[in-house]
């Protein structure tokens, strides 16, 4: 029997390739969709075969038949083909369903039904239904930012995705709806309409927490210091006091004095919620820093990312912006654990059996706990119930090296009735984040020519010694203090972090011993009142 020939009528050439991307971890890695395409001969009764080739995914795998459907109900009429799809680099997995429109173009470029010279210079990714439509994709932006790295001139992609992945400069963003709509698009049967987005304009009007102010906070004065020292340095803050002195109240107001995103980070947080699907429609790019509070039940896995499918977790749902832990001792002690090298790094890495990525989680944490398990403990008014094993077993679920990883620890009393009725309200929330904002600009001047330092709290160790070494009457206080309470290393960098942050607020260029002295004064759980029962 003669072998089938090649076609060479119905098929202008027998090979196609097609630019796409696929998402790992926060970064997209460049895909190329490779199609060679054979003449299937139906008088010997065979059916034509569809092979994919370079670690396919099942989502990847089902694309066959959803592209097949797509094809065939776009009223796009194919010759019987033996494909071959190679998915290429071969030792890459691809996960996901936004190849299927790159497959599908490829396909239809083989068979001469889209006729664009210049196909090497556009990335497609989309999802077909299989009527044709094309469904949104998770991590457009991430996507498109790795289009524009690669030099494409042009990405088509899904109306939903379209605005989300225009924020990127330099690339013309095409969103479509249907795969008819590509192939007339690349054919010049409809002109194309590139999708604009004004990135300035999304920062001109940021919603705030408007129902949420510190003007509502009555007394808790040093608490509300800490909170504007945590909030100008970015730093780490814990709370630590009785069942309704205003601990979480004060928390959940933490967005409202904090800085707005600046447009790199704003990019880096968006890009997290574009690739876990949590970014709000018609909302193309986060201006405002994340506020994420998840219950002390929460898994390790949510807290941290992973799982079969890598999503990330809510250390990095709240990257630029807040993760507040209330019950701290309340999570297990393995999801505490894992914190601390996040805290430390600003990274957290994963690893599973089929993939490893390195995901951002630059957070503030702000954590709240109860003295004791019934709460009362060091309480001027309430008798504490607990025994001292009991309250030694509460506390020493937070670990010493966790705690050491925490800048401000504050202690909070309740506000007494006739204080609460007496005090007028007190600082807005507008009137604080003047402040903090001024401290900002002082860090933003400072840290102008490093990338990705943004406060002082992700300030490296030479840094510390470069911006904020105190004069020789606070390293006298602070060598005094590093003997009394025992600080570590790490405590003693995170002491002069703070101290940096509060001369900012003081518009001081030099730490001075009185600013030693108040950093100081945040390491309340390092007394030894609190040492003795296990913190």
């Amino acid at each position: 029997m003669r072998r089938p020939d090649v076609i060479t009528l119905n098929c202008r050439t027998v090979f196609s390739k097609v630019y796409s991307a696929v998402v790992n971890g926060l970064k997209a890695l460049p895909v190329t969709v490779e199609i060679n395409a054979t003449y299937s001969s139906k008088d010997a009764g065979l059916e034509p075969l569809f092979f994919m080739v370079g670690l396919p995914d099942n989502a990847v795998k089902e694309s066959r038949k959803r592209v097949q459907s797509a094809l065939l109900n776009s009223q796009f009429v194919m010759p019987p083909l033996n494909v071959t799809a190679n998915f290429a680099p071969a030792d890459l997995r691809k996960e996901g369903s936004g190849l299927d429109l790159p497959l599908a173009v490829a396909i239809l470029q083989t068979v001469g039904l889209v006729k664009d010279p210049l196909i090497e210079q556009k990335m497609f990714v989309g999802e077909l239904g299989l009527d044709g439509t094309i469904k949104p994709v998770r991590g457009a932006l991430s996507i498109a930012i790795e289009a524009s790295a690669n030099g494409c001139r042009q990405i088509y992609l899904p109306c939903e995705n379209a605005h989300e992945a225009a924020v990127v400069e330099g690339l013309e963003v095409v969103g479509v709806g249907s795969l008819r709509q590509v192939v007339e698009l690349l054919n010049g049967q409809r002109q194309v309409q590139p999708t604009q987005v004004d990135v300035a304009s999304l920062f001109d009007d940021p919603e705030t927490t408007k129902n949420l102010d510190f003007i509502d906070v009555k007394g808790q004065d040093a608490a509300k210091r800490a909170f504007e020292v945590a909030a100008a340095g970015g730093h780490n803050l814990i709370l630590i006091g009785s069942p309704g002195c205003g601990k979480s109240m004060m928390a959940k107001r933490m967005p409202s004095i904090l800085p707005p995103l600046s447009l790199d980070e704003a990019i880096e947080t968006t890009q997290i919620y574009s690739v876990a699907g949590m970014l709000p429609p018609g909302q193309p790019l986060l201006t405002q820093r994340p506020f994420r509070a998840p219950h002390h039940k929460s898994s390790d896995v949510s807290l941290i990312g992973g799982g079969q499918n890598l999503r990330p977790g809510e250390i990095s749902l709240a990257h630029n912006g807040v993760l507040f832990l209330d019950e701290f001792p309340e999570f297990t002690r393995n999801a505490l654990e894992t914190l601390r090298q996040p805290l430390e790094e600003r990274t957290v890495s994963i690893s599973r059996s089929k993939y490893a990525a390195t995901l951002p989680c630059s957070f503030m944490l702000i954590a709240a706990m109860n003295p004791c398990p019934c709460g009362f403990y060091n309480d001027p008014t309430h008798p504490c119930t607990c025994t001292p094993g009991q309250i030694q077993k509460y506390l020493s679920k937070v670990s010493g090296p966790l705690l050491d990883r925490i800048d401000l620890q504050v202690e909070m009393a309740p506000v007494p009735i006739d204080v609460i009725q007496r005090t007028p309200q007190g600082e807005s929330s507008a009137q604080i984040r003047e402040r903090v904002l001024k401290a900002r600009s002082i860090q933003a001047a400072r840290f102008a020519q490093v990338r990705g330092i943004y406060c002082n709290a992700q300030m490296t160790e030479p840094m510390i010694h470069e911006f904020a070494e105190p004069d020789t009457q606070g390293m006298q206080l602070l060598r005094a203090a590093f003997d009394r309470l025992h600080l570590s290393a790490r405590a003693y960098n995170r002491v002069l972090k703070v101290a940096r942050t509060i001369a900012d607020l003081d518009h001081s260029e030099h730490v001075s011993a009185a600013h030693v002295a108040e950093a100081i004064g945040y390491r309340n759980l390092d007394r030894s009142d609190w040492a003795e029962h296990g913190l």
